[in-house]
């Protein structure tokens, strides 16, 4: 039993940042079916999305300061809270490096890693309100972790595809950058899922 009262803020501040992960995914795979003019618009959106991610996290950490007493260990809500952030960084600089290298054709195998990114939003956002009782997140971190060992494959066939391609070398140079953001982000949604594992277990 807990006798000290604890601010649960914290849980919606989380799952708020976790469901704007969401809207920026779904941006995002918006953006790779769109035509190269209308791009632009779709990676000011994320652009926007990504805003608001910044200041969600930037609530978080206020918060922190001005909290005596917190749901679980306040470094553990840090590194959650930026684990989050980096997810959205992740996706938005995929997006603006599509818009900023003129990109046209996309080879088909990054919609599949931006698909495992959604998914992984998706988990991550349901995942985030069940930290107020660290009830039922074992499938959550689970999946994450079959979900980046696909991207992982994914993201080898994808580069041996770039290369098999017989590209010119500045158009491979721009495809690989975008390749690694959204193999970053990927990356990036596995590490919340290990922050959470970790809490739950610390917790348990």
């Amino acid at each position: 039993m807990r006798f000290t009262p604890r601010d649960t803020t914290f849980f919606d501040l989380l799952a708020e940042s976790a469901q704007l992960l969401v809207t920026g995914a779904n941006l995002l795979a918006e953006l790779l079916e769109a035509d190269r003019k209308d791009r632009k618009t779709i990676a000011t959106k994320l652009n926007d999305v990504e805003h608001e991610a910044d200041e969600a996290t930037h609530t978080i950490m206020r918060r922190l300061n001005q909290t005596f007493v917190t749901p679980f260990d306040r470094d553990d809500i840090y590194r959650l809270a930026s684990g989050l952030d980096d997810c959205m960084d992740h996706m938005e600089e995929a997006a603006d490096l599509i818009v900023l290298y003129k990109l046209d054709d996309l080879p088909k195998r990054i919609s599949d890693q931006v698909q495992v990114l959604q998914r992984s939003a998706e988990l991550t956002a349901e995942a985030m309100p069940r930290l107020r009782t660290m009830g039922d997140l074992a499938d959550y971190w689970v999946e994450i972790n079959r979900l980046e060992n696909q991207a992982d494959k994914s993201y080898r066939k994808l580069l041996a595809q770039l290369f098999d391609d017989g590209l010119d070398p500045v158009t491979l140079i721009k495809l690989k950058e975008v390749v690694d953001k959204l193999e970053d982000a990927a990356d990036a949604f596995e590490t919340v899922a290990n922050m959470v594992e970790t809490i739950a277990l610390k917790e348990s």
